[in-house]
Parts: C-alpha cells; structure tokens; sequence
C-alpha cells in the first residue's frame, strides 16, 4: 500500500455521520467508521467476525449507523460481561481492601467544575474546509520539506504507526517533482498544535493534499450536555459523566463513614463513561459510549507509594494475563516527569499491541491528594481521615488503576484471534479461523452435540446434560450438520470445550467425549469428571 492510499484510510477514521450520505449501503459505512487500521488486515478480520458472528454491530445500523457508537450483540454481552464479572470478582469479592461502589451518570455539575472538567476537558481540533473532514490536532502530524537549507513544501499525516514512511515518501515525492538538486534534510514530524499561523497557508490537508485547507487549532468540548428539570435554561445545565473516578471521590466519606474502612483501602466501580470524541476510530478502541472500570486505591500520605504502585503495575499484568493476554505482549510506558500532569507523581501504561499498533490499555497512576483536595474545598466538606495506626488526620493520596472495558475487550479478541490448520472428517487438512478465549471469559463455556440428531437415545441424553450445565454456566446445544462442521462453528466464536454424546455414553460406560477447542485433542470422562473439570477451567 502506497503512502497517498494509507493516508486517504487513516482520514476515513474522522469521517463525521453528518458528512456521509444517508443513503450509503450499511457495509460502505461499516468500513468507512472502522476502516483497516494496519496493512495485513487484521482489524478488518476482526471487525467482520464480530459482526458476522453477533459480537458487536454499529450502532443504529438500519439508519446508517451512528459514528462512535456500537452495539454488542449475543456474544459480545455475554464476553463484556465475562469480562466484567471477572474483573470484580478478582479485584472486589477476593480482596478484603476494596469496595464497591455504582454511582449515578449523572451528578450535580459542580462535581466536574471542582474535577476541573468544566473548563479544561477539551481536545484541539482541525477541520479540512474542502474534504470536511474533521482531526485532532495532536494526531495530525507535519514537517517542512527542507533541501539545501530551503523550504519547498510541507507534507502532512494523521498519527498511525507508519506514519514517518508515509511522511518521507512524500517528501521525497515533493523534491522529485519539485526538481531540486541537493540533500533532502530528516524529516520531523511534529503535531498540528505546533504548527504557527503562518504556517497554516502552507500545510496540506492529509485528504486532499491541497495547502491552506486546514483550520487553525481550537478547542473541541468533550463532555456531553443534558438538561435536568423542567426549564431547559442555563440553571438546568448538566453533564454525562466522562469518567467513573469522580464518582469515586464524591462518594468517598460515604464510604469511610459506613464501610468499617481501614487505610490503605480502595473503591471499585464499573460503569459507562461518555465522550464527545473528535475522531472515534479503530473500531471499539476510541468511541464516544464507553465503560470503565476503575479503582481509587487510598493510602497515606507518609506511604511508600513508588512499591504500592509498582505492585499495582504487577496486579494488573497478571490479571491481564489471567484472561488471555500473553504476558510478552503487555509492556510499560513510563510517563517522564516533565509528561505528567501537576498532580501526578508517578504514571505507567500497560501497552498492548492492537491491530492498530502499541497502544495504551490500562492506566495506573499516583494522583496524590488533589481530587480529594479539590472536592474539599469546592463543597465545603471535610475528606481527611482517621488513620488507626498512626494515630493522625490527613487527606489521603490516590493509585487509580483505570482500565476500559471495551478496550480490553478489543485486547482479548486480538489475543484470541487464531488462524490454524486441521484435519477434517475427510481426513484432509483444511484452514479453520478460532478465538482462543481463555474459559474465565469466554462467551459460550460448552457446546453440547448429540452424535447423531434422528436418535431419540442420543438427543434426550446430550438435552438432559445440556440443562443440567445450563443451570451452572452458558452453554450451547447443537443437533445440526456434521459433528465436524459444529466443531468448527464452535470454534469460531471461541467455545473452550466440545461434548458429545454417542454410543457409547448410551450402551457401555456413561462417559462422553470432551473435545478440546486449541489442540482438537479428545478424551472420555464421565459426567463428574466433566462437571469437576469445566468448574476448574471457568471459575477456578
């Protein structure tokens, strides 16, 4: 793929709904709102089994799909959920220092004026007049095309992970065309919010190539505005939530008051978040509905913060790992000193390789006492803390481990995404697509298939089984087509184990066949030795 078409994809992530036309068949707008974020493909496979499958469908699809939002289907609810459910059950219900908490989406406005969301939550945005396309400034890249000392040019790129080939390719192009002798100097990329006034005459736009299309730089409102009570005036102004922290913070001394809490101790919360994001892109990754989950974890102001936070770091990779995720594939970014906000000591991000490349999936930082502090000072109430064992009051610091759901949700099928070779009935070896989902999590845990659907004996047999697992985990049962073909049906929607019953569970031992989903590997157990088995794999 040449630099001009990589380009002309990555801009079709910023296409707005409001530029598309209406009656554009569904699957051009499902490319255009998901487009493929790298050159092999692997996000479009992705994106066309969870639709194809029922994981995940554009949202408002028979109106022409709503750009930033998605809807999850059969298998994607019960995966986010599994998700979810594993989540709390590690971090919340097996830990005897964190609590729970839901709170509302909406809450009084003054909550994000103190949080500082009211006047600073924005984003810098860049428009295109002739393309109407719509940027994040700190995603669009320029640099001057120097040769000889002289500027002859500039080329332009939105943020991807070739983005300096791209950029070089066209540079090169510039001089070529341009036919100027001479030593083409490096090219450095810098961001759109870099970019000076006299500048914005000579940067193309990445759409159209053409100079003096693009905006100058200004500030794009993140957060969503509703209206509560009966008059629609500046008095009923309120927002959605565009995270779960503040929640948190303003339900603290709730917390402290009831909870019979001791420092260090954290509060736990799963919910959605909204953001009105300028470019929503990469499918699930960046979208305007979202839901986190996300802990403020409370300790002293005298504690050794750098080992509490270093053994966050570690919780979180092995629970990462715990649901799938190879541990070779989570890496840390350490935010520098002069990177973090002012209120931050400390900052890591677990990476993880997406289809789109390294990108951010799990946040943990040491955001000292200023939410609290802030919270204090803008209602009036007390949020120190009697500390038991040093006998003091103080405000206490955070660790907020914070991670989305939908995010992770994109990391486990990246992860479980396999294409293998296997025997068929035939005997042939024939190419088979399978999600490798970790039991924990996985949609459908089971899949029961009677050998044969026209034997009574075997269908009532495999149905008993099939109620009886039902009433534990959700399962599958299937009666049609060849026990091959339903193998592979299975195994694409990443259903861990096989079980069929045949002859020989009716005429000799009782016992039926578990097929493995990985290794296609088959071996009898009786019904206890299942049951005992698929309790270890799933909830073990």
């Amino acid at each position: 793929m040449d630099g001009n078409s990589r380009i002309s994809q990555t801009a079709s992530d910023s296409t707005k709904v409001s530029d598309l036309d209406p009656h554009m068949p569904i699957s051009i707008f499902w490319r255009l709102m998901t487009a493929k974020a790298s050159s092999d493909g692997l996000m479009e496979e992705i994106v066309g089994l969870c639709k194809r499958r029922g994981f995940i469908f554009p949202s408002s699809e028979i109106y022409g799909g709503y750009n930033g939002f998605y809807d999850y289907g059969p298998l994607g609810v019960e995966l986010r959920n599994n998700i979810k459910q594993t989540w709390w059950r590690d971090m919340v219900q097996r830990r005897d220092d964190i609590e729970g908490l839901d709170s509302t989406i909406i809450m009084h406005p003054d909550i994000w004026k103190a949080s500082g969301h009211v006047d600073g939550f924005s984003d810098p945005m860049v428009d295109c007049r002739e393309s109407k396309l719509r940027y994040r400034a700190d995603q669009l890249f320029f640099a001057p095309v120097i040769v000889a000392g002289e500027t002859i040019g500039y080329v332009s790129v939105v943020e991807c992970p070739e983005q300096q080939e791209i950029a070089e390719k066209a540079a090169a192009d510039i001089k070529r065309k341009a036919a100027k002798q001479g030593t083409l100097d490096p090219i450095v990329l810098k961001d759109y919010t870099e970019s000076k006034p006299e500048e914005y005459d000579l940067i193309p736009s990445p759409a159209t190539g053409k100079p003096g299309s693009l905006t100058a730089p200004r500030e794009f409102k993140l957060m969503f505005e509703t209206k509560v009570g009966p008059l629609a005036d500046e008095s009923a102004v309120a927002y959605l939530r565009p995270e779960t922290a503040q929640g948190i913070f303003a339900n603290y001394k709730n917390i402290v008051d009831t909870g019979r809490v001791k420092i260090p101790f954290g509060i736990a919360q799963i919910g959605k978040a909204f953001r009105n994001e300028i470019t929503p892109r990469n499918f699930i990754f960046r979208s305007r509905e979202f839901e986190q989950m996300e802990i403020e974890f409370f300790i002293s102001p005298n504690a050794d913060w750098k080992t509490l936070h270093r053994e966050w770091i570690d919780t979180c990779i092995d629970w990462l790992v715990s649901i799938g995720l190879p541990r070779e594939g989570i890496t840390e970014d350490i935010h520098p000193e002069d990177k973090l906000a002012f209120y931050s000591q400390a900052t890591t991000d677990l990476m993880f390789q997406f289809p789109h490349g390294e990108q951010e999936l799990w946040g943990i930082a040491c955001r000292g006492d200023y939410d609290l502090m802030q919270h204090q000072k803008h209602s009036g109430k007390s949020m120190t803390i009697f500390d038991e064992t040093s006998k003091e009051k103080y405000v206490p610091h955070v660790i907020e481990p914070s991670l989305g759901v939908d995010r992770t949700l994109l990391a486990v099928l990246t992860a479980a995404y396999t294409i293998d070779e296997v025997p068929n009935d035939k005997g042939k070896v024939e190419q088979r697509t399978l999600l490798k989902f970790s039991p924990k999590v996985a949609p459908v845990k089971a899949a029961i298939f009677p050998l044969l659907k026209n034997k009574p004996e075997l269908v009532e047999r495999a149905q008993g089984l099939y109620k009886k697992l039902q009433r534990r985990w959700n399962v599958f049962y299937d009666a049609s087509g060849a026990i091959g073909r339903r193998y592979r049906r299975q195994d694409e929607i990443g259903t861990p184990f096989g079980i069929t019953i045949d002859f020989d569970t009716i005429e000799k031992d009782g016992t039926v066949t578990l097929r493995d989903r990985d290794t296609c590997e088959q071996r009898r157990v009786t019904e206890d030795e299942l049951f005992q088995f698929l309790e270890e794999q799933i909830d073990g």
